[in-house]
């Protein structure tokens, strides 16, 4: 049985996700909110619509989301927010349980989140930490074999909220052009929004150079072979922190705990194994606000230097 005060006390969204949690903890098959709630329990929500890069993947992730509601004893709502919803919509939610937040809107404005857990790429380059990149990539049937040779020509990008579809990509041109930022591109195509979009500009010849999130990247040579076999990689951007799970500030603590120990134990877990494989991914680990600072570094330094955009012009892209 549920504690006294439990049973007890008036159901709010948070507390119905507690007593769901305990009483799964405690070896039931299902929670019923009864009278204290006419409309069912209000659950907090999971999302990995950064990464859903296919209905293969979007797939996975449900997969794994249904893996860690079991595994926590915190019961999740998993719910679609595909493009063209706003991802800033997405990560204001008050029920917000563990959805993928990028981490440069992160430590600009959204820190009053709570960390739950980072990916781990099976990348060499990530080197069993939670730490990813930007790919820049060209046609593999194009005539450009360097970055350099992508110069005068157009440049995608994502959002200028993005980590990797922006800021990575302005920090990785200043190296060439210093506090030249219109001097490289004849025209920027934007905002393009996802990594696949992303990719994609470059294929339909849109773009002749588009940035694309590493890990998003790998998931889509796993499950898009097709589409990722059009293209190649010119040039990469520095390491840094990756996208993360993260909660409400409304979310109870000890569910966002409970969600975490489950997924950085994940890797040890055999039921988990399979689900990660299929996403290409070594486990989970824990997360630092701290670590996600280096993302304002770098805006701030683009930004002294006068890199406020990727070109002179810009464009929006094709309708999709």
């Amino acid at each position: 049985m549920l504690p006294e005060e439990t049973r007890r006390a008036p159901r709010s969204c948070v507390a119905e996700a507690i007593a769901a949690a305990r009483w799964r903890t405690a070896g039931h098959d299902a929670y019923d909110a009864g009278d204290n709630n006419a409309h069912g329990p209000c659950l907090p929500i999971a999302n990995a619509r950064m990464y859903s890069v296919s209905p293969e993947a979007s797939l996975a992730w449900r997969r794994l989301f249904e893996w860690l509601a079991a595994s926590s004893g915190v019961p999740l709502e998993v719910i679609d927010h595909a493009y063209p919803a706003k991802l800033p919509d997405l990560w204001t939610r008050p029920d917000l349980g563990a959805a993928f937040v990028c981490g440069w809107p992160y430590a600009n404005r959204l820190s009053d989140l709570q960390m739950v857990a980072a990916p781990v790429p099976r990348a060499n380059r990530s080197g069993g930490r939670a730490l990813y990149w930007t790919d820049m990539v060209v046609r593999a049937d194009g005539p450009f074999r360097t970055l350099e040779d992508t110069f005068g020509g157009r440049i995608a990008y994502t959002s200028k909220d993005s980590h990797s579809g922006f800021n990575a990509v302005r920090r990785l041109l200043m190296h060439c052009a210093g506090s030249r930022p219109d001097s490289l591109y004849r025209s920027a195509v934007g905002p393009l929004v996802t990594p696949r979009r992303s990719l994609e500009s470059v294929v339909t010849g849109d773009a002749d150079v588009a940035p694309v999130d590493s890990y998003a990247h790998l998931l889509l040579q796993r499950h898009c072979p097709e589409l990722t076999g059009k293209v190649r990689t010119v040039a990469v951007s520095e390491l840094a922190p990756i996208p993360l799970l993260a909660a409400s500030a409304a979310t109870d603590p000890a569910l966002v705990a409970l969600m975490r120990s489950a997924l950085v134990g994940g890797a040890r877990d055999a039921a988990a194994r399979p689900l990660l494989d299929d996403l290409v991914l070594e486990g989970f680990a824990e997360a630092s606000p701290r670590d996600y600072q280096i993302t304002q570094s770098w805006a701030q330094d683009a930004e002294q230097a006068g890199w406020h955009g990727l070109a002179a012009r810009e464009h929006a892209p094709v309708a999709a």
